[in-house]
């Protein structure tokens, strides 16, 4: 998802999966495109066929905005294939949006986020949009950018403590949906009063975490890849200092927190695999006994499975001790056994093999003299 378009005042379908917004009065089956979408989904059983007797899965994936995405039983007699736009049950009236997946792979989504097959909570398709459900849509989605400005003026003005972050209509243009964060309770009351009266719909208000306000807004990390939060990643799970203690990462709040303000979800990429690789180390704290006197770990490098020691009397001499050499010298110590030093035991690299231009073509200067 290195390519995923953002929202402009031009096109504020983006955040739809629309590379264009859709026209009232043409074909509408090519505006849908992967590379547009957030937590966009790949077919990877497009390519099998089925059996001429098999009947295909009655259930659809349908996306909204943004992250947003839902699970829609069809109706017989109803095809439909991933990009058309429709019309689905909502709570009032209907919404508007595209069908991203279709097919077998729709079982093993519901499978993968727990979703009851049979249940009788799964809401419906009503039918592909027609004329007055595009135009009404279209009316709807740009109506969001301004909407959203006027909300956040609103709630200055009432002195409530929250960040409206974003506004999304529903389809047929009856209801908003507000998100916003904030650090406390608040009460919106009067708020909703305003909005309702202002925009004529329906108001509902959902608070939202300031991890989930990053993935809604996007932007480029530290790393210079896009947010992980904002392309594939959906499941939040706590990230702790520990993580970074593990990973012998420098504990500064400014290198660690990401644009949400909370710890990078990548400490816990790779935690589980320095929690692996520790497994085999000793604990840091431990002294090594030699004759010449006892040393004490600075540092340790997991993946290289070193440890530098340097001596109490001399700290500013760290010493490469390979691990296996260091299991030894805690042996050999509790059996009162105690080497004659340290440098006995420091690792020796392999000597760097330089390379050898034979030939000269590689000379960056061979041009210089003909």
């Amino acid at each position: 998802m290195e390519d995923t378009i953002k929202d402009t005042p031009e096109n504020p379908f983006l955040s739809r999966g629309c590379c264009q917004a859709p026209k009232p009065y043409h074909k509408n089956d090519v505006i849908y495109q992967h590379r547009c979408s957030k937590f966009d989904t790949y077919d990877w059983m497009s390519e099998i066929p089925y059996p001429d007797s098999f009947k295909l899965f009655d259930i659809v994936e349908v996306r909204f905005k943004n992250n947003r995405k839902d699970f829609y039983r069809l109706p017989p007699e109803l095809p439909l294939i991933v990009g058309d736009i429709v019309a689905v049950e909502a709570s009032p009236g209907h919404d508007i949006g595209i069908v991203s997946l279709t097919g077998e792979v729709v079982r093993f989504q519901m499978r993968k986020k727990n979703v009851d097959l049979t249940s009788d909570e799964i809401k419906k398709i009503y039918r592909k949009v027609r004329l007055t459900d595009i135009e009404k849509w279209i009316t709807a989605v740009e109506s969001e950018g301004p909407t959203m400005l006027k909300a956040r003026g609103m709630a200055e003005r009432l002195g409530l403590h929250m960040k409206i972050n974003d506004v999304e209509y529903q389809g047929d243009n009856t209801k908003a949906l507000f998100y916003y964060t904030a650090d406390d309770r608040v009460d919106f009351r009067e708020l909703i009063k305003i909005l309702a009266e202002e925009f004529k719909v329906r108001i509902e208000m959902r608070q939202i975490g300031t991890r989930q306000e990053a993935s809604r807004l996007g932007g480029i990390g530290s790393c210079g890849r896009e947010l992980c939060c904002a392309t594939w990643l959906n499941d939040f799970r706590s990230v702790t200092t520990n993580a970074a203690r593990i990973q012998q990462l420098s504990l500064n709040p400014q290198k660690l927190a990401g644009q949400c303000g909370k710890l990078k979800c990548c400490l816990n990429y790779e935690f589980e695999t320095y929690v692996d690789a520790l497994k085999d180390f000793p604990n840091p704290e431990i002294i090594l006994k030699t004759k010449k006197g006892e040393a004490i770990c600075q540092k340790t490098d997991i993946f290289k499975r070193v440890m530098w020691f340097a001596y109490v009397h001399n700290p500013s001499n760290f010493m490469a001790i390979p691990l296996e050499n260091v299991i030894l010298i805690i042996e050999d110590n509790k059996n009162n056994i105690f080497p004659e030093k340290l440098e006995e035991f420091v690792f020796v690299p392999e000597p760097k093999t330089d390379f050898e231009n034979v030939v000269g073509q590689d000379d960056l200067t061979r041009f210089d003299n003909l």
